[in-house]
């Protein structure tokens, strides 16, 4: 059984949405930010970042979003949330799942909290970011056509983030992507 080192206040969500789009049996190990648990050696040992999410299969011990999603998606080939190794779509999911993080989500932050951004960090303003997912989307409806894969959780978790932040894109096929994404039956939920 896999264990999910969970907080529903925290980017764990993401991990526990994809578990639960691949149908997966695993149990939730709450941690309490509050009382800092996720700070003790016990966690330290399975997350040395100290950040939620985690997830342990077996001796596997796991941490980032991005990375659980990759591995699960990978080990439940049954849900067909990725594109199978020599699929020619294969480079350009990696590559939509490693950019939702190192470069959608720092740039929508800097956005989000009024910030330049300073290219010397490393990661392209919003702007730029939502030009590139406008065009990885295309007509849709996900970012593979009909196809939902692990890349719409990753890349429509950014955008759900931002929702409960109170804004939205000002695009609206993106917008549009959001709203489906919200709208699948095991998908992350707003409030």
């Amino acid at each position: 059984m896999m264990n999910l080192y969970f907080n529903p206040r925290s980017r764990a969500v993401i991990a526990k949405w994809m578990l639960d789009e691949c149908g997966a049996k695993y149990d939730l190990v709450h941690i309490d930010l509050q009382k800092r648990e996720h700070k003790s050696p016990e966690f330290l040992a399975i997350n040395p970042a100290g950040k939620l999410p985690a997830l342990v299969d077996g001796e596997t011990r796991m941490f980032e979003n991005a990375a659980i999603c990759l591995y699960l998606a990978d080990k439940f080939p049954e849900a067909n949330l990725a594109p199978k190794l020599g699929d020619p779509r294969r480079g350009r999911y990696l590559s939509l799942m490693v950019y939702s993080t190192s470069q959608l989500e720092p740039s929508m932050g800097d956005f989000l909290m009024n910030l330049e951004t300073a290219p010397q960090r490393g990661w392209t303003d919003f702007k730029t970011a939502l030009d590139a997912v406008e065009r990885e989307l295309g007509n849709g409806p996900y970012l593979f056509g009909d196809w939902f894969t692990a890349a719409d959780v990753m890349v429509g978790s950014m955008f759900i983030w931002m929702r409960i932040q109170g804004k939205r894109t000002g695009r609206p096929s993106i917008d549009a992507y959001v709203d489906r994404v919200l709208a699948r039956p095991n998908g992350l939920k707003l409030g």
